[in-house]
């Protein structure tokens, strides 16, 4: 005999007999907690059991910034293994309070990713492709597509989505606000997981929607004001100043000191404090 636990006994002994099964049994028969079913050589025997609890909804505390000048070399080492088996380096080591973390992220060897469809409980999330390439799917967006180099995404708070596969080599970087923010699986949500055309394409099928006052971006840096009703933009602006740089060096100049900045090497500055940057570079800026 099959065993079947239902929530709504009723329901499921309505859904039996629209089937064509019969009753056989309910025990008790005041207040039925089990009812027997069946049909032919087929018995089923429904369970109530109570409603599963609705998951709890993600909880978001962004403590207060606290701003303070930062500057990280990458002499200085620090990579740890984080999820789902990917490389990370703190960029921000004091994380301003605990209002901001900046990652360097790397996958060397490439290939499938071992991820799930997930989601994050944050501000904003954004993340900068540095080096190769890597293959995603987004709730909403259609099917999977390829982030390239010189591309970065907006992840709106709560947009599912996995990682599928990236190319050896694979460099992003990934800034979120707040610092430690929890990340929730989703096991009932399958996304696409096989695409509609050749690898580097873009999404198809993508519906036009809103996560709060955020949007899900894919493309250039300049995007990033709008998808994100303003709190992150490209270059300079009002807030905190984050820089990486991708290649070159720089001489920075703010608050009366100056540092020497090498590849890799990342640095953030307060609200409002200036700063010059001068040098054979290429840096990923943006407040």
């Amino acid at each position: 005999m099959l065993e079947l636990r239902c929530p709504d006994l009723d329901a499921a002994l309505a859904t039996f007999e629209a089937l064509g099964f019969r009753v056989d049994a309910v025990v008790p028969a005041d207040d039925p907690q089990r009812i027997t079913v069946s049909r032919g050589d087929v018995s089923v025997e429904l369970v109530r059991v109570a409603a599963e609890p609705a998951p709890p909804a993600p909880r978001l505390d962004v403590p207060p910034l606290a701003p303070g000048l930062v500057v990280t070399r990458a002499s200085g080492g620090g990579w740890h293994i984080g999820r789902a088996g990917m490389q990370y380096r703190d960029l921000i080591p004091d994380r301003l309070g605990g209002w901001l973390v900046a990652s360097h992220i790397r996958i060397p060897d490439g290939g499938p990713v071992p991820d799930y469809v997930h989601f994050h409980a944050i501000r904003f999330q954004i993340i900068y492709c540095r080096a190769g390439w890597v293959r995603l799917v987004y709730e909403d967006q259609g099917d999977p597509f390829v982030m390239r180099a010189g591309e970065v995404v907006v992840q709106p708070p709560t947009i599912r989505h996995r990682v599928l596969e990236c190319s050896p080599g694979l460099e992003v970087i990934e800034l979120s606000c707040p610092a430690v923010h929890a990340t929730y699986a989703d096991h009932a949500l399958a996304l696409p997981i096989a695409g509609g055309g050749p690898p580097f394409s873009p999404p198809a099928g993508k519906r036009e929607r809103a996560w709060g006052e955020q949007r899900f971006h894919c493309g250039a840096l300049a995007g990033l004001a709008a998808a994100t009703g303003g709190l992150v933009r490209a270059g300079r602006g009002d807030g905190v100043a984050f820089g990486f740089v991708l290649e070159g060096s720089a001489r920075l100049a703010t608050g009366g000191q100056t540092f020497e900045l090498a590849r890799d090497d990342a640095f953030a500055i307060p609200p409002g404090q200036a700063y010059e940057a001068s040098g054979d570079l290429l840096a990923l800026t943006v407040s």
